[in-house]
């Protein structure tokens, strides 16, 4: 039987695959964590990594370690938030301002959880052999908000089902969100990164 390791431990192994000189926006350091983790301040210590892995280039094992962490923590928006940013480093990043449309015009009608779980299609320029419109479909994660409703705008990011097939888009590129009939709203593309794995 394989050792599993507890939150404590792995959240001391992920802030071992941090360079020392990393910082978190906000000015938190490696070396504020590693006085939260003494202080067992696990949510904090939890909290500040993910803040530095979202400013600097971290594995795709740093992600995997704060995953685990939090799903034994019972952090469940905080264990999709890791695995989505793992996810990203394996087959990087689309970000796109999203203008939904509003009630009247489309068929959503209520607000939809900002957490990954929406998977929409995407009219993004690709054809078919026919030279049809062909729609591909990601996850949709919302920046810095719990849900998006009909009419509202924030910025999100893809993770593409065939990530391949979304390698031509650049920043300024209009792609069209689909649930089912008329379009549901309108993103404009304002960073593309590679894959980092």
């Amino acid at each position: 039987m394989q050792h599993m390791d507890d939150a404590f431990t792995l959240l001391r192994q992920a802030v071992d695959l941090l360079p020392q000189d990393a910082v978190a926006e906000n000015g938190q350091t490696v070396g504020d964590v590693r006085e939260d983790i003494v202080r067992q301040e696990w949510e904090m210590a939890l909290g500040v990594l993910i803040e530095i892995g979202d400013v600097h280039p971290v594995s795709v094992d740093f992600w995997e370690l704060l995953a685990e962490a939090a799903r034994q923590m019972m952090l469940d928006r905080s264990r999709r938030w890791c695995e989505w940013r793992s996810w990203e480093v394996r087959h990087g990043t689309v970000r796109a301002t999203l203008s939904l449309a509003g009630a009247e015009e489309a068929r959503r009608r209520a607000a939809f959880a900002a957490d990954g779980r929406l998977r929409p299609m995407w009219d993004i320029g690709n054809r078919t052999a026919g030279g049809e419109r062909e729609l591909n479909i990601a996850r949709l994660w919302v920046e810095y908000a719990q849900e998006l409703g009909p009419g509202e705008t924030a910025d999100v990011r893809l993770a593409p089902l065939s990530p391949e097939q979304w390698r031509h888009l650049k920043c300024g590129d209009v792609i069209t969100m689909h649930e089912a009939g008329p379009v549901a709203g309108t993103a404009t593309v304002i960073e593309v990164l590679p894959p980092r794995a």
